[in-house]
């Protein structure tokens, strides 16, 4: 007869056990929960990868102590392999051919944080490094977010002829609100650039005309081939720098222990409930289009949560079909966060991708080779 310490031992792993397999199994799919109500499933989407670990070591413990136990952890990965397919992706890191196939639509998605306008003066080479980077992959469209620019002052630091001679990219589409312009030269938005014609162009705004509640969409024509382009930049966090050294570094201070938690609990159940919006917004423009369609932006949310599935609904992300590894796009807090993606319509094939790693904003460039195969 087992001793009574040890059944109550075995008693908790097993419920530990259970308590992670369910909670990996929300992050998974908590996507079909809606956010007004189950805005706290966001927590697991985004602990997802951590929570397979969690599970992962826990087949290793029952493999060595009592292997039927194995169960709860492999039924919970069983469950979950469709998503789980979309955080993480096992295959060889092929290299990406520089040289583009005639056939091909090259697209680059970056949030390039400003261009680095602040560090301008100190520091006037990051930007040309990162125009060096851009014109490298040699995009045929990109789409930036955080895009800072002046449309209208020669001489500004970022003046837009001035980056259009640079990418050799003729057309573009520059969205904003004036109300929320970085200075007096520089207005604050999205972007476009694109090689080819832009036939036809829109900004989408909704209520509260916010610069997260803004994205874009431009019809390019390649040819006798249309396509319709989306950027966008979903709710971010609004961490502070003090924000992001706290979860880095949590302090014991008293008052900060109940300030600060309290403060960035709040940021991300505003940022989850504001993306569930934004994306059912982005997700109707998607379902008009007549054209295949292209969606780039920063989503500000990992794989599997409820705007990422929103407007993936049909589509085919470059980096689960080419992509390897977790693909971190974001370089702050977790090395899991990919926030960052670039869909497109099932007409195209996806024929390679990269994600450059260079740290030149806090967010790494994404480039992808689409081949249309329904012309």
């Amino acid at each position: 007869m087992a001793h009574p310490l040890r059944r109550f031992t075995k008693g908790i792993f097993i419920i530990s056990n259970i308590i992670v397999a369910l909670f990996f199994l929300l992050g998974c799919y908590g996507y079909l929960l809606n956010p007004q109500q189950y805005w706290f499933t966001g927590f697991f989407a985004l602990g997802a990868f951590y929570l397979l670990l969690l599970l992962i070591g826990f087949l290793f413990f029952w493999l060595l102590v009592k292997p039927r136990f194995m169960l709860i952890g492999l039924v919970s990965i069983g469950i979950a392999w469709v998503p789980l397919k979309q955080l993480v992706q096992l295959r060889r890191n092929n290299e990406f051919d520089f040289k583009k196939n005639a056939e091909t639509l090259r697209v680059m998605s970056w949030n390039i944080e400003h261009f680095e306008i602040l560090t301008h003066k100190t520091n006037p080479e990051r930007k040309q490094k990162m125009l060096r980077l851009i014109n490298m992959y040699q995009p045929d469209i990109a789409c930036f977010q955080e895009a800072v620019a002046s449309d209208s002052v020669p001489g500004a630091i970022n003046y837009l002829p001035d980056i259009i001679k640079a990418l050799n990219m003729p057309y573009y589409y520059y969205s904003y609100n004036p109300k929320l312009d970085f200075d007096i030269e520089h207005r604050f938005g999205i972007i476009i650039f694109s090689k080819y014609p832009i036939i036809h162009h829109k900004t989408i705004s909704h209520s509260p005309h916010d610069y997260n509640s803004i994205f874009q969409y431009v019809d390019v024509q390649r040819d006798k081939d249309t396509f319709r382009i989306f950027n966008l930049h979903l709710q971010s966090l609004k961490f502070t720098d003090q924000d992001l050294k706290y979860i880095d570094e949590p302090t014991i201070d008293e008052e900060t222990n109940f300030k600060k938690p309290r403060t960035i609990l709040q940021k991300f159940k505003s940022g989850f409930l504001k993306r569930q919006t934004q994306s059912l917004h982005v997700r109707e423009e998607i379902d008009k289009s007549p054209y295949p369609v292209v969606v780039c932006g920063d989503f500000n949310d990992v794989p599997n949560s409820f705007a990422y599935k929103t407007i993936g609904k049909g589509l085919q992300n470059s980096f689960a079909k080419k992509g390897n590894g977790i693909g971190r796009t974001y370089v702050h807090i977790s090395p899991t966060l990919r926030i960052d993606n670039i869909f497109s319509d099932k007409r195209f094939e996806v024929k390679q991708f990269i994600r450059d790693k260079q740290k030149l904003s806090d967010h790494f460039a994404l480039i992808t080779d689409l081949e249309n195969n329904n012309p």
